[in-house]
């Protein structure tokens, strides 16, 4: 099941994705939760049957202005030089423990709706990845149960101002300029995922594909990063790990290739769906 957060009519609300409709979750939101967040949270959504969902409205996906997956995650928790290639390109030693930043919501922007380049730089970045929504409440979670604990999988463009990031040894200020986080477009739910370790993600700048990878090139797989986080603090149900990009990114290539107004960077997943977003300069 695919599960999207997007705004139509002027209502702010979820649904699910069937072909190029949604079905609109407006009228059983006070059975289901309020919003996506709060639907993953009960732990329902495994009863949004076929039955449940014949007779609800439908809107096109065309006429829907999408919001993030999870617009209101009590935790972004992002992953740095988490694939080997990445590591190779930016000729850092293989990390011992996962490297954790953290992303504030309203940095986060959804799926056709611009990134924006902030007007202090021009050094704006892509990295396509996996994103993992939280399905409940985790705390000292063993690896072996890790996956019992998603409830679903989106990209995500964990789009960089890197001068800003490379101020210090820490990501934040980078990575939290207001709309560059690309989240989208929708969650597909965890039972659609066999293994997140066997899904493939492209990174498309004005369609050139610019990464190209298999998640299994990760050195902590999405088992060891949910351990490893729920261990150091409580996973609540929403709370996001984005779980890094792979080789590629525009800072390392020769020359080095940024983002600008008018591009078009897309980032897609197999079996989980295309994030695209435009670039636009801050007013």
């Amino acid at each position: 099941m695919k599960l999207a957060s997007f705004i139509v009519h002027g209502r702010t609300t979820y649904g699910v994705v069937e072909g190029d409709q949604l079905i609109d979750l407006e009228s059983v939101k006070s059975t289901f939760g309020a919003d996506l967040k709060q639907a993953i949270a009960a732990n329902r959504l495994g009863e949004l049957t076929p039955a449940v969902l014949a007779p609800l409205p439908r809107v096109p996906l065309a006429d829907v202005t999408f919001l993030p997956v999870i617009a209101n995650p009590g935790k972004v928790l992002c992953i740095g030089i988490n694939y080997a290639t990445h590591v190779r390109e930016t000729g850092r030693d293989m990390p011992t423990y996962p490297m954790i930043f953290t992303r504030f919501a309203d940095s986060q922007v959804a799926h056709l709706q611009p990134i924006i380049r902030p007007k202090v730089s021009h050094k704006l970045d892509f990295e396509g990845e996996l994103a993992v929504v939280i399905g409940k409440t985790a705390r000292h979670v063993n690896a072996a149960d890790a996956l019992d604990y998603v409830a679903g999988y989106a990209c995500y463009n964990d789009g960089s101002v890197r001068d800003w990031q490379k101020h210090t040894l820490q990501f934040v200020p980078g990575k939290n300029f207001p709309q560059t986080g690309g989240f989208g477009p929708w969650m597909v739910t965890h039972d659609e995922i066999n293994d997140p370790q066997e899904l493939e993600l492209t990174t498309r700048l004005n369609g050139e594909v610019m990464q190209h990878t298999r998640t299994s090139d990760m050195i902590f797989d999405v088992r060891q990063l949910i351990e490893y986080c729920s261990t150091f603090t409580e996973l609540a149900p929403g709370d996001v790990i984005v779980s890094g990009t792979t080789g590629g990114v525009g800072a390392f290539r020769e020359p080095p290739v940024w983002m600008k107004p008018g591009d078009t960077v897309e980032v897609e997943i197999t079996g989980i769906g295309r994030l695209r977003n435009s670039i636009a300069d801050e007013q």
